[in-house]
């Protein structure tokens, strides 16, 4: 969590950069010691460059699993540098629609990540995830 802390810098969003949407699973092992390093490592560079957004079901879910004050003063932080991908009654639609082809597929993905996939295809961003269910979502 220190290391990503350290990276964190005051960016305006970059409009000449590519943004990417990075999740909840993403998120976790970034903010923890043994996270993931490949993963830890994708996120640093992100946020560094400036081209990691989110949504506010991203936030939700990471405040859902928060724990110990160092985690919540990091993640008030980032609420702070992390520009949010608004959620609008579009993305609603396309989230039950692409609950719909799951379900035609035999396939079933939690509702959070239907809402963020739904809301990255929205505005144009790639996920980075280490989540499997967005590998199926992005194939429906």
């Amino acid at each position: 969590m220190e290391e990503l802390d350290e990276s964190i810098e005051d960016h305006s969003f970059p409009q000449e950069k590519e943004m990417k949407m990075v999740d909840s699973s993403s998120w976790v092992h970034a903010l923890r010691r043994r996270g993931d390093g490949a993963v830890r490592e994708r996120v640093r560079v992100l946020v560094t460059s400036g081209q990691a957004v989110w949504c506010a079901a991203i936030r939700l879910e990471l405040w859902a699993g928060v724990g110990a004050d160092p985690e919540r003063r990091m993640l008030n932080d980032l609420e702070q540098r992390i520009p949010e991908l608004a959620i609008n009654d579009e993305i609603w639609q396309s989230a039950c629609d692409l609950a719909d082809r799951c379900r035609k597929a035999g396939r079933r993905a939690p509702a959070s990540d239907l809402l963020i996939a739904a809301c990255a295809r929205y505005h144009g961003v790639e996920l980075e995830s280490a989540d499997a269910h967005f590998d199926l979502l992005k194939t429906l």
